[in-house]
């Protein structure tokens, strides 16, 4: 088998990748625009994909199931290696570099998770004790009520 057919039997057309990877075709598109996978040209101008770019797109995926920014996922996989397949280790790097991030979100993610319910039976309108909208009481100094909806906040 020649080269040229060895690589070529690395690109995945368009419908396979979207297939393989549970997205639309348009999706693969969007992501392509906005930076986030890459696709060549064959001869006869249509895309292809090699074939890590359904680990990309799975990592995509994962990382706004969470709530992660197209903008933190693109600075993310823009630390990946262009000139070969991303290792486990380059994984675990990028992995490690969102831990802290992760970590907070879940902290508050918790933290609505236990105190929602308290906050959707108190009523209180002055704030003054609300850990979700006003952690430490930062809309005391705009006065009692619903200082946000009055437009009396600072924030």
């Amino acid at each position: 088998m020649s080269v040229e057919r060895r690589l070529a039997a690395h690109n995945l057309m368009p419908g396979e990748v979207a297939r393989r990877a549970g997205v639309a075709v348009s999706a693969l598109h969007f992501y392509e625009r906005e930076g986030l996978i890459a696709s060549t040209r064959n001869a006869g101008n249509q895309r292809r994909y090699h074939r890590d770019v359904l680990r990309r797109i799975g990592f995509i995926r994962a990382a706004q199931g969470v709530g992660i920014s197209l903008a933190e996922i693109r600075t993310a996989l823009a630390t990946l290696p262009d000139e070969r397949t991303p290792t486990k280790a380059d994984w675990s790097k990028l992995s490690r570099a969102w831990r802290g991030t992760l970590d907070a979100r879940i902290a508050r993610l918790e933290r609505l998770r236990d105190t929602l319910d308290d906050c959707i039976g108190c009523g209180c309108l002055s704030m003054k004790s609300c850990q979700l909208a006003n952690p430490d009481d930062e809309l005391s100094e705009a006065g009692d009520g619903p200082v946000r909806l009055l437009g009396r906040s600072s924030h």
